[in-house]
């Protein structure tokens, strides 16, 4: 599996396709075969990339820096970019994959040509559970056992099974620093509850200037108010409302695989659409 070093973190990614280049990211922090239903959908008119962020898939788990975790997959996003000469590319994600690369257009926008974005994460409900989800279990974990407690839980065990030499990093980190961290990326959330979109401000999100597709979810976690607010805020952006209905996507979130699939197949239609308007757009204009 090809891997590129950013910022002293070796990320594991996939490429696939060619023409304009598109980086895909997960929600979550599940691995990126997640985004290889959509990525491969668009693979025969793309160079579509595919990766695990840190701490995620296949990638090393790396738990510090002065930034919050969001902050730094966004920096790291733009390493990859540059390393693997993808720029200016589309960014495309949704939930997590949605929230870095919108972090990542603000951060680095002249590495960012456009935005795909779905399952805009906002609100108070998704600050609390993500902030638990992401942080809080592991933050208690170290808290109970120290760091063989945290290596042992499901979330870390299977990022070592993946990646054998995370147990090291894991297990060599003093628990107070862990939890230090672990501390700080989770106020991240909280703090953020009340912003249009987890992670940025308004004023920040005015600063994109690229055309932007935003395909809406309905759920505590994607709810419809912030993918409607950040249409709102940004002026190059259309809106797509939910593709899969909120008691459709409850039955599904039963099959974590199966609703992930389903995405895809929907999202890809309008993200294929408005990747063809903006390069025909972007065509006209340097002919």
């Amino acid at each position: 599996m090809p891997r590129v070093e950013v910022n002293g973190v070796s990320l594991a990614y996939e490429e696939m396709g060619s023409g304009p280049a598109i980086v895909w990211m997960q929600g979550g922090r599940s691995g990126r075969d997640l985004m290889r239903p959509i990525a491969q959908g668009l693979a025969s008119e793309y160079r579509c990339v595919i990766y695990d962020r840190r701490n995620c898939g296949e990638s090393d788990v790396l738990i510090g820096g002065d930034a919050s975790e969001q902050e730094i997959w966004a920096d790291e996003l733009a390493g990859l970019i540059q390393k693997l000469d993808l720029g200016p590319a589309y960014l495309g994600g949704w939930s997590a994959g949605c929230r870095v690369a919108i972090l990542t257009a603000i951060r680095h926008q002249s590495l960012v040509k456009g935005l795909l974005l779905g399952w805009v994460t906002g609100g108070g409900v998704a600050a609390q559970r993500l902030s638990h989800q992401y942080y809080g279990q592991f933050i208690e974990a170290a808290r109970q056992g120290g760091m063989a407690a945290v290596a042992a839980t499901p979330f870390f065990a299977e990022r070592i099974q993946m990646n054998p030499s995370n147990r090291e990093r894991l297990l060599s980190m003093d628990p107070a620093a862990f939890i230090a961290v672990m501390e700080r990326w989770s106020r991240y959330f909280t703090e953020g509850a009340d912003l249009p979109v987890i992670g940025a401000t308004e004023e920040e999100l005015k600063t994109i200037r690229v055309p932007v597709s935003i395909v809406a979810g309905d759920d505590d976690v994607h709810p419809l108010k912030a993918a409607r607010d950040l249409h709102r805020i940004l002026p190059d952006s259309e809106f797509h409302d939910p593709p899969i209905p909120r008691p459709e996507w409850d039955a599904l979130s039963e099959s974590p695989a199966k609703r992930d699939e389903v995405r895809s197949e929907r999202a890809l239609p309008l993200f294929r659409n408005f990747l063809a308007r903006v390069e025909a757009r972007s065509a006209a204009r340097s002919g």
